[in-house]
């Protein structure tokens, strides 16, 4: 059976791009916690507002009586990002799905969080939630559609993952490491030969 229609999960559709990535004056990040299951219904109800936000969806197959249905669910379970004013806030609050509103002192690390989660959801690869950040050196991926994005590399039973976090609200994604060239953020401008691709088992690699 076809995936159900993916929704909207930004809004604008540029929201990350180079024009808008920067503070806007007077809009800022606010991480908003939702009653169970409202998620989507509150990325509706800002969106018929114009009011700008970011909930990460990913793609999960279940069975449900017996037929297999391929659906779009929040990464980050109970949390919807929205930039704005104070006034957008509080047009989020009264749609009554929203538990409380987190404001975000660290604005330019969360920008930085979500592009990356953002791109990362954009590869189609399948991704992991990651609820329990595991220990690992920061590397960085030096080539192809990637290039740039910043996280850890850690090494499991079920192989090799790349892990950008949300360091704001102690969650974040991974997904499977295959041919990706990494290399340790320190490093970075350093011999070529200090590069690792997803298969080598360097020092850069945290066991769990």
């Amino acid at each position: 059976m076809p995936p159900l229609p993916l929704e909207r999960t930004v809004f604008p559709e540029d929201l990350f791009g180079e024009r808008t990535n920067g503070r806007r004056a007077g809009r800022l990040w606010w991480v908003l916690h939702t009653k169970p299951r409202q998620e989507k219904s509150l990325a509706r109800d800002l969106l018929d507002a114009g009011v700008s936000f970011y909930l990460p969806l990913v793609s999960r197959r279940a069975t449900v009586r017996g037929r297999v249905l391929d659906s779009h669910i929040p990464l980050f379970t109970g949390y919807l990002f929205l930039l704005g004013d104070q006034d957008d806030r509080l047009k989020a609050l009264i749609t009554k799905r929203v538990v409380r509103s987190l404001e975000v002192a660290g604005q330019d690390a969360l920008w930085h969080d979500l592009s990356q989660v953002n791109r990362l959801i954009a590869t189609g690869a399948p991704i992991t939630l990651e609820d329990r950040l595991e220990p690992g050196d920061p590397v960085r991926i030096t080539g192809g559609a990637l290039a740039g994005l910043e996280g850890k590399f850690v090494r499991r039973a079920s192989g090799h993952r790349f892990v950008v976090q949300v360091d704001f609200i102690r969650k974040g994604a991974s997904v499977v490491l295959e041919d990706f060239q990494l290399s340790a953020i320190e490093d970075v401008g350093a011999p070529a030969s200090t590069e690792r691709t997803g298969s080598d088992h360097g020092k850069c690699l945290a066991t769990s």
